[in-house]
């Protein structure tokens, strides 16, 4: 394990430290160690441009306190002043950079991963992620491919009390009993959402059932949050609620359940507040940014109402650019990232949770709008576990799985699809089968894994 005594700051890291879709993330211990992340932070304190703060928040993962420190430490040998904002949701961290006109900032977080996990991200002066151009600089420094100037002497102060300024651009347009009389049940994942959501949605008007309210870095996605919606379905049946939202981790992302405990998924939010936006004349060209993870029967239903849906790659970053590409103000992905240009285009669970409650009318539910938004085509995701990076990257040059994926897509006959992506952030290969019949979805998902587990693990 790589420890700080044997590599002082500015000096070559490592050869294999590289960013995934969402910055870098790994296991506590294994590759996120102290020594990494002040490198990280002394690397990019050099790489980020402009005179300003660094930010710096994290979620409530125990090794949050040792990565924020060790990132402080790079960071003011950069030369950097860091303003610590404690724990806060992911967004904070970007809508603060840029109402404060900060260089950048970082997040030290893993996001939807297990408690031992943890990771950095960086964002650039204005709030989006860093670019890959300057996540290359970061790597080379890594690696020892660029001069160390001079260690200097920067400093640090808690700001905490910035997280105030967070919470009134989420009410930005939110009248005080906007969500008066209704009953939400929020999962708040033991993570960054605990900062401020409850009081948020109380401050609207809504009387708030909490799940998992309080920060805890050993149960932070234990059977919770985003990622495992039963608690939330259970809750919101048993209390008699209209709806719930669960966030990730770090709250950049949610899903939402109705009053009967049905998914209201990325690509529901998509398609109501897409077309709240289109009535008031809001959305451009009736564009909206989804990825290719998107069902399609969403986008069959938004297409046939005079739409147009831009698929992407999956990552909220690809997203963000293609709306900027196109001049897209509405955008996200399938698991819950989702993105408007009228709130600064950062991907913030949530402002979405608050913008999807407050499109509701007097007596209406969230029952009824995903009744009249559009019918799901089956969809089923299974992981296969690929240790063997290159093996995982390169799927397609295994002949057996190639071949069976072609052969689904010409069975499905356009009524269907497959997917198969490597992780970004997991060792994982992620395959999807899509199709107007449950029958023929689980058909080749089976199929489909069982090939690649046999042949990328031998």
């Amino acid at each position: 394990m790589a420890d700080l005594a044997t590599h002082p700051v500015g000096q070559p890291f490592s050869a294999g430290v590289s960013f995934g879709t969402d910055g870098i993330r790994g296991l506590v211990g294994g590759l996120m160690t102290p020594a990494l992340a002040m490198q990280v932070g002394y690397w990019g304190g050099l790489v980020l441009q402009g005179e300003g703060p660094v930010l710096i928040g994290r979620d409530s993962r125990s090794s949050g306190w040792m990565l924020s420190a060790a990132l402080e430490a790079g960071l003011t040998a950069a030369g950097r002043e860091v303003w610590n904002l404690g724990l806060c949701p992911t967004p904070a961290v970007a809508r603060l950079v840029q109402q404060q006109g900060a260089a950048g900032g970082v997040m030290v977080s893993a996001s939807h991963n297990p408690p031992a996990d943890n990771g950095i991200k960086l964002f650039a002066a204005g709030g989006s992620k860093l670019a890959r151009q300057q996540q290359e600089l970061i790597e080379a420094g890594l690696r020892g491919e660029l001069p160390a100037a001079a260690n200097r002497c920067g400093s640090s102060h808690q700001r905490s009390d910035l997280l105030a300024n967070y919470r009134q651009l989420l009410r930005e347009g939110l009248a005080d009993n906007q969500l008066s009389g209704r009953r939400i049940v929020l999962d708040l994942c033991w993570g960054s959402a605990t900062a401020c959501s409850s009081e948020l949605f109380r401050s609207l008007g809504a009387e708030v059932v909490e799940l998992h309210g309080s920060p805890d870095g050993n149960a932070i996605n234990v059977g919770c949050g985003s990622t495992h919606l039963a608690p939330l379905q259970e809750a919101v049946r048993q209390s008699g609620a209209e709806l719930g939202f669960a966030f990730d981790g770090d709250a950049d992302r949610v899903l939402a359940v109705d009053g009967e405990g049905r998914l209201v998924d990325g690509d529901h939010i998509l398609f109501m507040w897409g077309s709240a936006l289109a009535a008031a004349g809001q959305l451009p060209k009736q564009l909206l940014v989804a990825t290719v993870m998107s069902n399609l029967g969403f986008e069959r239903a938004w297409c046939s109402g005079g739409g147009q849906l831009e698929r992407t790659a999956v990552g909220d970053q690809y997203v963000h650019q293609a709306m900027q590409n196109l001049g897209a103000a509405l955008g996200g992905e399938q698991s819950g990232h989702i993105l408007c240009s009228h709130h600064g285009l950062t991907g913030d669970g949530l402002l979405t949770a608050l913008q999807l409650a407050a499109l509701l009318k007097p007596g209406e539910s969230l029952a009824d709008r995903r009744n009249q938004s559009f019918v799901s085509y089956p969809q089923r995701l299974k992981n296969v576990r690929v240790a063997n990076r290159e093996r995982r990257q390169q799927w397609q040059q295994c002949d057996p799985l190639a071949q069976a994926v072609a052969r689904a897509e010409a069975e499905m006959a356009g009524e269907g699809r497959v997917l198969v992506r490597a992780s970004g952030t997991e060792p994982l290969l992620r395959v999807m089968v899509e199709a107007s019949s449950q029958a023929v979805v689980d058909h080749w998902i089976e199929n489909l894994a069982a090939i690649a587990e046999r042949e990328l693990n031998n």
